[in-house]
């Protein structure tokens, strides 16, 4: 069964949200030693939410009434999964490697699964769950440059136990997007981000008094201006409008992009040799989500039928 247009508009928003959280990902590696994890979470979401007020300003100003009142369920959702999420990640990279960073990411959307499944009964079939594992295994292929064995020897540390809260908080954002209030997204992007800039700073300033901060310097600054402006803005507009299209689980599953397109960029970036197991990684982790997702399709088009007596 051929997708919905809604859903075709999903799948390039997911997919790009992905190109866009990966490249987050890279930025978070080359920022270290040139701006302090916690202070970059703070710039980040300083000059975000200077650029989304520009731009939203007249639909916020408008819609003002609501936006306030929306602040109970908007604020949240801002510091979880705007600020949390990136406090947790930036600071897991100071002491774990890239592997043991991409393969907990590769866990959200268990979290979601996990989460709707048990806040609101909402059930997989078989073969959603089949893509999701095969997901992960290309995630874990990836992680582990082709050697599944070295999984076994990953040690815990400080930075997997951080990484683990980044995990929780974007996962546990995702299924609350549900009560994400019937805003226009300016107005919505401009009550969250004002959120991730109000729980950073006080994380910035703590950093700062203890010692662990220090002034960054121009490739500090590039990193925070990229973070500013697609992986806070762009990402987060595309991954709310992906949701709304086809549901917190099945967009969750698109996360397991991000490894991915991870390593590609860092190929790029950083001059790594691209391996046979990387194409592997990739057939299994689209496999994957295209097997989910034509489920889901045809799951949704039974019960359409069913519903017009077709």
């Amino acid at each position: 069964m051929t997708a919905a247009p809604s859903s075709r508009l999903a799948y390039v928003l997911l997919i790009f949200t992905a190109l866009f959280w990966s490249g987050n990902a890279i930025a978070g590696k080359l920022a270290v030693g040139h701006i302090a994890p916690m202070t970059l979470t703070a710039v980040r979401w300083t000059v975000a939410f200077a650029i989304i007020l520009a731009i939203g300003w007249p639909n916020a100003r408008r819609q003002w009434p609501e936006l306030r009142r929306s602040m109970k369920v908007l604020f949240p959702l801002g510091a979880a999964g705007f600020s949390l999420f990136n406090l947790a990640l930036y600071s897991a990279l100071q002491y774990t490697s890239a592997i043991n960073v991409t393969i907990e990411q590769a866990a959200m959307p268990l979290v979601i699964f996990a989460t709707n499944l048990v806040l609101f009964g909402m059930r997989i079939g078989p073969v959603q769950v089949f893509g999701f594992v095969l997901t992960v295994i290309g995630v874990a292929i990836t992680a582990s440059g082709g050697n599944m064995a070295r999984l076994a020897a990953l040690e815990v540390n400080q930075g997997d136990a951080i990484m683990l809260i980044a995990v929780v908080a974007y996962g546990g954002y995702t299924v609350a997007l549900r009560y994400k209030p019937a805003l226009d997204w300016q107005t919505v992007m401009v009550g969250m981000a004002f959120a991730a800039m109000v729980v950073s700073w006080p994380f910035a300033i703590w950093e700062n008094v203890h010692g662990d901060g220090y002034m960054p310097d121009l490739q500090g600054l590039g990193v925070a201006a990229y973070t500013a402006i697609f992986p806070s803005i762009l990402s987060q507009v595309f991954y709310i409008r992906g949701i709304e299209l086809i549901g917190s689980n099945r967009a969750g599953l698109f996360i397991n992009l991000v490894p991915v397109f991870g390593t590609l960029l860092a190929i790029v970036i950083v001059g790594e040799t691209f391996h046979p197991y990387h194409a592997l990684a990739l057939v299994m982790v689209i496999g994957g989500i295209a097997l989910s997702e034509h489920n889901a399709n045809k799951a949704a088009g039974l019960e359409a039928t069913s519903k017009s007596g077709r």
